[in-house]
C-alpha cells in the first residue's frame, strides 16, 4: 500500500507514517493498533510489537538491568511505567515505590540469601531508579494501603526501620501519594492472603491489570471479572484502613518505639 492508501484507511498523516517508517519516530498505541490491524498482524506479531513499544516507553534506565532481573519483574516494570494510577496492598512489606534505599537493600538481602553483592546492587538500583515515576512532570497516582505488619516487621534493624517510617510520611504529603495502614484492630481482611497492584493506563485502549507476586510466579490477571474483584477487594480495603491523617500519626508512633540500631 502507499502512504496516501494508508492514510485514507486510517487516519493517519503521511508526514507521520514517514517518521515512522524512517525510525525517526515511535508509534503511539492507538497508531500502532491502527497499523497492525490494517496489515494484518497476527497474534504473535502484534503481542511482540506491543512489548517493544511498552519497554520503549521511557525506559532506557532498565536496559542495564534486562540479564539480570527477572523477566516477569522487567515485564511488571514496564507496566508500570505505562501507567497513570497503581493501587498497591502490601501484607509483609513497603511498597517498592516508597522504600528507602537502606531498607529495599535489607528486604533483598533477606528474600535472596543466595543473591551475589552485584545481584542485590542491580535490584535495589532498579528499585530506586523506579520512584523517579512519582516525581516526573506527569507523575502517576499511587495509593498504597498496608498492614500494619509491613511496619511492625524490623526489617535492616530499628534504624532503618525509624527512617523508613519517617519516609513514609513525607512521600504522602505529595499530592500524588497516598498512605494507608491497616491496625490490628481491624481484624481479618481480604488482603490478608496476599499482596497485589492494580494498574489502570491513559489509553482507553489499555485495558486494566491486576499483577499478583507469588512463591509460584507472578500473575498478570486482565479478566473483566478479575479487574472487578481486585477492585472491589482494594475499596474494601482502604475503607477499613486508617485515614491518610491517622496512619500519619500511626507512623510517627511507630518510628518513636523502634529503640536502638
Amino acid at each position: 500500500m502507499s502512504r496516501e492508501q494508508v492514510e485514507e484507511r486510517t487516519g493517519i498523516n503521511q508526514g507521520t507514517l514517514y517518521r515512522l517508517e524512517t525510525a525517526r519516530a515511535r508509534p503511539q498505541r492507538r497508531t500502532l493498533m491502527a497499523l497492525m490491524d490494517l496489515y494484518g498482524a497476527d497474534d504473535q506479531l502484534r503481542a511482540d510489537l506491543l512489548a517493544i513499544s511498552r519497554s520503549a516507553d521511557d525506559q532506557g534506565w532498565l536496559q542495564p538491568y534486562q540479564s539480570t532481573l527477572p523477566e516477569a519483574y522487567t515485564a511488571y516494570i514496564s507496566f508500570e511505567a505505562e501507567a497513570q494510577s497503581v493501587r498497591n496492598y502490601e501484607s509483609l512489606l513497603i511498597p517498592g515505590l516508597l522504600q528507602t534505599e537502606d531498607y529495599a537493600r535489607a528486604v533483598v538481602t533477606g528474600g535472596l540469601p543466595t543473591a551475589s553483592d552485584d545481584e542485590v546492587d542491580q535490584r535495589v538500583r532498579a528499585r530506586m531508579e523506579r520512584q523517579r515515576l512519582l516525581d516526573r512532570e506527569d507523575p502517576l497516582e499511587f495509593w498504597a494501603v498496608v498492614d500494619e505488619a509491613a511496619l511492625r516487621r524490623v526489617v535492616g534493624g530499628h534504624r532503618i526501620m525509624r527512617a523508613q517510617a519517617a519516609h513514609l510520611v513525607d512521600v504522602a504529603r505529595r499530592p500524588n501519594v497516598t498512605v494507608q495502614i491497616i491496625p490490628f484492630e481491624a481484624g481479618a481482611h481480604p488482603g490478608m492472603p496476599g499482596s497485589f497492584s492494580h494498574l489502570e493506563f491513559g489509553d482507553p485502549l489499555d485495558p486494566e491489570l491486576v499483577h499478583i507476586d507469588t512463591m509460584a510466579g507472578d500473575l498478570f490477571l486482565e479478566a473483566e471479572a478479575d479487574i472487578r474483584r481486585y477492585r472491589s477487594m482494594f475499596d474494601h480495603l482502604r475503607a477499613i484502613a486508617l485515614s491518610p491523617s491517622k496512619t500519619a500519626s500511626l507512623l510517627t508512633s511507630i518510628a518513636a518505639s523502634m529503640k536502638g540500631g
